[in-house]
């Protein structure tokens, strides 16, 4: 009896119950598979919110952007380069978060009900063997859903990162335009090396960094903000700066890096060179100029500013010298920075750089070659001192007292310094034809005290006859109106009177030369 039960009854019994099981086995290992997949899509928001949110170290598969491993010391925009090595971070450790949880479950099935079951193997192998079909089918059912979503993430990455690069070039594009507006096409100039900056550099605003960013305009480095590495906040677009929060410029090339007005790239820029012999009266006449201008700001016209704050002392010197009637020193030979200054106020608002150069750098061709500024001029002035043209000394009555003193004559001839100049100018390819002249002839003040000068000073047709028939520069004229555009002559006397006001020949030739 005992072998019919064992062998006969208890295998039927047990055949019947797997009978009966099986109808079941397939919703168990249903169930199974959906814990499965829920179990892995829940593990993949939890890496999402890790990865993109959370950041801590178990979450980092793959070095992250850091400044100090940047050419510029700056945090990436997010949707150039951060946004992808996420998605990337995302995939491998989704990877092995899939390989991790299958595998566990799996193992977690062969030691429950195969290798220490806590029941009989004749219960637990077929249960087992069904939770074994459960999880292959939930580990092929999970790959679809969450291949979706890491594609959802990734095309919705590329629409951002598309998106991103368009408004880096809509907003470089507008702040292309908006340089154009300001014929600023060529870029800005640099007041030291001459040399356009299509972008200057500028400084960190913290005063704890002051690291230097090339090119802040939006890309790589943010779009509206970039972030230094210190942390600190600045402005990717020059039309972002406020008057009162413009960043320190500087020039971008490598020979010279120098700091450059504060204003550039906010309003155009004028370039009005001064161009004479040694003594010829440039940097008396430049004075003068901004004294002019000056006055006239106080009588309601065009506001005046100083740029910065070396040509704000300068400047200082130079009205000071005027005021008691001295005489300037000579401009030293070292190439000369631009003596620059803010005129107008609002959208009238300009930049102007006013160059004077030693008058030898004029005589020697390799010297001129290095006024580099020369060629971004559209109105030029070329300083005539009629002292240093030996006609002028010769008309006058010879006797023992000379009305005037020659050593405050100009040692080079005007003829020369205008052809030498003028040959280098244009071989630095500054159309000429296109340009204006203001000629102004110095030190009217000192000839019309002994009834030299022109009998109309304040007239251009007047003065051009008297340099052409008195002092016999009529070949001077004539290669000045055959290489510009426009050339107009002016009396200047760079003088002041008691109350700091500057002759009124320096006005009328100061509106002409900055005249749009």
């Amino acid at each position: 009896m005992a072998e019919i039960i064992a062998y006969v009854l208890i295998p039927v019994l047990y055949l019947a119950t797997l009978a009966a099981y099986l109808p079941v086995a397939p919703v168990i290992a249903a169930l199974r598979g959906l814990a499965l997949v829920m179990q892995l899509l829940t593990g993949h928001i939890r890496l999402l919110a890790g990865v993109l949110y959370r950041r801590t170290p178990e979450f980092q598969a793959l070095p992250p952007y850091r400044p100090q491993d940047e050419d510029v010391k700056a945090y990436r925009n997010y949707f150039f380069g951060p946004g992808f090595r996420d998605l990337r971070q995302l995939l491998i450790l989704e990877r092995r978060s899939y390989v991790r949880t299958v595998g566990d479950s799996f193992r977690a099935v062969t030691t429950r009900q195969f290798t220490a079951p806590t029941r009989t193997r004749a219960v637990t192998v077929p249960y087992g063997l069904t939770l074994y079909a459960g999880l292959c089918l939930g580990a092929l059912l999970a790959v679809p859903p969450l291949g979706l979503l890491f594609g959802l993430h990734a095309l919705v990455l590329l629409l951002l990162m598309g998106g991103a690069r368009l408004v880096a070039g809509t907003l470089r594009a507008l702040d292309r335009s908006v340089l154009l507006m300001k014929r600023l096409r060529t870029g800005m100039l640099c007041p030291h090396c001459f040399e356009r900056v299509p972008y200057p550099a500028y400084d960190c605003p913290s005063p704890a960094c002051r690291r230097r960013h090339a090119d802040i305009r939006p890309g790589t480095y943010g779009l509206f903000r970039r972030r230094c590495e210190c942390g600190q906040r600045m402005p990717t677009l020059l039309m972002l700066m406020s008057r009162d929060a413009r960043l320190q410029a500087y020039c971008v090339y490598p020979h010279c890096g120098k700091p450059m007005n504060t204003d550039a790239g906010h309003m155009p820029e004028t370039i009005l060179p001064l161009i004479g012999g040694q003594a010829a009266g440039k940097t008396q006449l430049m004075a003068a100029m901004l004294l002019s201008l000056e006055n006239a700001a106080a009588d309601g016209g065009p506001a005046i500013t100083l740029a910065d704050e070396e040509s704000n002392s300068n400047y200082q010197v130079l009205r000071e010298v005027l005021r008691i009637r001295g005489h300037t020193r000579a401009t030293q030979k070292a190439l000369p920075r631009a003596h620059s200054f803010v005129l107008g106020s609002g959208r009238a608002e300009r930049l102007v750089h006013l160059f004077d150069t030693a008058g030898e750098r004029f005589v020697d061709r390799d010297e001129t070659d290095a006024l580099r500024y020369a060629r971004e001029a559209r109105t030029f002035v070329f300083v005539l001192d009629p002292m240093a043209v030996k006609a002028f000394w010769t008309s006058l009555a010879p006797g023992p007292d000379a009305p005037l003193d020659r050593t405050l004559a100009s040692t080079v001839d005007p003829e020369e310094v205008f052809g030498r100049s003028i040959q280098a100018v244009a071989a630095m390819g500054a159309p000429l034809a296109d340009s204006r002249l203001a000629v102004a002839v110095s030190k009217t003040d000192l000839l019309a005290g002994h009834g030299l000068a022109p009998d109309r000073p304040d007239d251009s047709d007047s003065a051009r006859t008297w340099l052409r028939e008195s002092l016999g520069l009529r070949s001077l004229v004539e290669a000045m109106e055959q290489e510009f555009r426009e050339v107009r002559f002016f009396c200047t006397a760079s003088v002041v009177d008691d109350d700091a006001r500057v002759d009124a020949s320096i006005g009328r030739f100061v509106a002409w030369c900055l005249r749009d």
